[in-house]
């Protein structure tokens, strides 16, 4: 097991650094100049603007602002913002509760509905309930969130009056009046994500089961005289549960770094609204502080992912 972890490690570590190194010059390279937002103030005049320029590093090539960057992150720094010019860990620690609150709780109802659907799902395969199951997998699926946010606000907000359509970030929980104040304002984006995660989980889950149905091991489980639930319990899930783990494992690191598409529309200021607010402005530290936590910790959860391979089939690590 020992040999298999630094295997793993011996990879994580080139792969992180191809990753920064790809995106450092893309955004290097992309069209763009964080000095624009300067161009239209009359006060601050071309002398100016050049000298912040040097003051940031911007007049030196890009691939010696990577190798100072990347030195600086491996001191556990990740820069300043160029507009704000307040500490990139900062402000991604400052939305950090926001995208945990909604993105954490979202994944975990989400699991919540996946993991009991799909499994009765595929346990009566062409039932009543399977179709039902089916049904509601394909359209939290097919359905886009931006779609779905918007029908929720017309419905919710705009018709019935009965939930906020914009986050409230200055909202402080002092009291239980506060506390309802803020499940209402999160019930929307969570439920839109929660639709969405739990409607791949669950046809994953039931694809998973279905695969290992027809197994001679399930047929000797069978034989023996173990109930449906032992079997399900002792061999099924073992061996389902791998391909689950593996996009489990994928999506785990989107808890971290923010829903995009739904924190645009509900205004909820997390991390994946603060990537967006920093690639308009052409923000590279806070963009490449972001993207890079997010590779991290993509690669830190596919190799929890292997581990967990290795529990559930000791072979793996061999």
């Amino acid at each position: 097991m020992i040999r298999f972890i630094l295997k793993k490690l011996a990879i994580a570590v080139p792969t992180l650094l191809a990753i920064s190194f790809v995106i450092f010059t893309i955004l290097a390279l992309a069209p763009g100049d964080p000095m624009s937002e300067f161009a239209t103030n009359p006060a601050i005049t071309p002398e100016v603007r050049e000298a912040i320029r040097r003051s940031l590093g911007l007049d030196q090539p890009f691939y010696i602002r990577y190798v100072k960057w990347l030195w600086a992150l491996c001191q556990g720094d990740l820069g300043y913002s160029f507009t704000s010019r307040s500490p990139v860990l900062g402000l991604i620690l400052q939305r950090l509760p926001t995208t945990l609150w909604v993105v954490g709780i979202s994944y975990a109802v989400s699991a919540a509905i996946a993991f009991p659907l799909g499994i009765i799902s595929a346990m009566r395969r062409n039932s009543l309930l399977d179709q039902l199951a089916t049904t509601f997998a394909f359209l939290g699926y097919s359905l886009p969130t931006f779609f779905t946010g918007l029908l929720f606000i017309i419905i919710f907000s705009v018709w019935l009056k009965w939930l906020p359509f914009i986050y409230n970030s200055t909202l402080e929980i002092t009291n239980l009046q506060t506390l309802w104040q803020q499940i209402q304002q999160s019930m929307m984006p969570i439920v839109v994500l929660a639709l969405y995660q739990s409607a791949v989980l669950t046809r994953f889950i039931r694809n998973a089961i279905l695969e290992e149905l027809p197994q001679d091991y399930i047929r000797t489980a069978y034989a023996k005289g173990l109930t449906e639930f032992a079997v399900l319990r002792k061999h099924i899930l073992r061996n389902a549960l791998i391909p689950v783990v593996t996009l489990m494992a994928i999506d785990m690191p989107s808890i971290f770094t923010g829903a995009l598409i739904t924190e645009q529309i509900f205004r909820v200021p997390g991390i994946g609204a603060l990537l967006i607010e920093s690639i308009n402005r052409n923000d590279t530290p806070v963009i490449m502080g972001i993207t890079i936590i997010y590779a991290f910790l993509v690669v830190i959860f596919n190799g929890i992912a292997d581990l967990s391979y290795a529990l559930l089939d000791p072979r793996v690590s061999r």
